[in-house]
């Protein structure tokens, strides 16, 4: 006997049941894909620690969500969706489902619940390649415009800019319109509400050549966004960041890159980076415009 699947809103208190499900769809999207190494799903120790670690980022997403539908079988969620809402810019941050339901058209309820049409500037995804997730993206009217990579190495101590200084953040009204003001030049949109969380998860710097601001960035046991003016200043920006973090005593760094941002990409290959073999895919229902101004947040979540 089928059966029967519910519908109702999410809140806060669902977000452990929501990380369960994001971290059994990902582990059976590796599989499928050919991936060998074991994830948190496999392991509960592992499982504990990374809920611990993501714990901050999903209640924070569940807080600030425009949209967050969850999908129950017998009382369990098996499924779940959500989006944010910033200025005009509407972004799907998660659409999962356990293996058992992911064909049975609980994607496409959820989809039209969080994702719907509406009267947006620009509507974003940062999608995995998972076919059947795609399909329903394109129907959804969204494109994919440019690949993800993740790209990582052990951090080294390296020769500096001179003329780039960096100051920590600190929050103030004066702080978030300085940020609002980088965000709409390179995004479109602005987000304070997640500047003051990523504050709380990790260091913020803001960028200055002679005086004037020429963008941000965060460091910590994740990195990013980084938001830079003008891309010729990631060479010295990224620099910066892996001193930091060699002084830190980090394993390693990893920087979540637009394919379109040719000079980071450029960095990376010249200092013998590795690519990580699972990459997403930039979604929009336009083109966006200067996304090589950037690096995305990690875990790569939210623009």
């Amino acid at each position: 006997m089928k059966q029967t699947i519910t519908y109702r809103p999410g809140t806060v208190a669902d977000s452990y049941a929501a990380f369960c499900v994001f971290e059994e769809s990902l582990a059976d999207l590796l599989r499928r894909h050919g991936h060998e190494e074991p994830t948190s799903w496999a392991d509960p120790e592992k499982l504990a620690q990374m809920w611990q670690r993501r714990r901050p980022l999903y209640e924070h997403l569940a807080h600030t969500a425009a949209h967050f539908w969850v999908a129950e079988q017998e009382g369990h969620m098996v499924a779940f969706a959500r989006s944010i809402e910033r200025d005009d810019t509407l972004e799907l941050t998660e659409f999962f489902a356990v293996p058992g339901v992911q064909s049975g058209g609980v994607g496409r309820e959820l989809l039209a619940r969080v994702f719907p049409a509406g009267d947006y500037r620009q509507r974003i995804i940062i999608a995995t390649t998972d076919m059947r997730a795609q399909s329903r993206y394109l129907k959804a009217g969204v494109l994919p415009r440019f690949p993800i990579y993740a790209f990582w190495r052990q951090p080294e101590p390296l020769p500096l800019d001179e003329e780039l200084a960096s100051e920590p953040m600190v929050a103030s009204p004066e702080l978030w319109q300085t940020l609002a003001q980088i965000d709409t030049a390179v995004l479109g949109h602005s987000r304070t509400v997640d500047h003051q969380w990523l504050l709380t998860d990790r260091q913020g710097l803001l960028y200055r050549r002679r005086g004037q601001v020429v963008g941000y960035g965060y460091m910590g046991p994740s990195y990013g966004p980084v938001a830079l003016r003008e891309p010729a200043d990631f060479p010295a920006v990224l620099a910066l960041a892996e001193t930091m973090a060699a002084a830190d005593g980090r394993e390693h760094i990893v920087f979540e890159t637009p394919m379109c941002n040719e000079t980071a990409v450029n960095y990376f290959l010249s200092r013998g980076y590795q690519i990580e073999s699972f990459f997403a895919l930039f979604m929009s229902s336009h083109p966006p415009e200067k996304l090589q101004h950037y690096l995305l947040t990690s875990p790569p979540f939210f623009v």
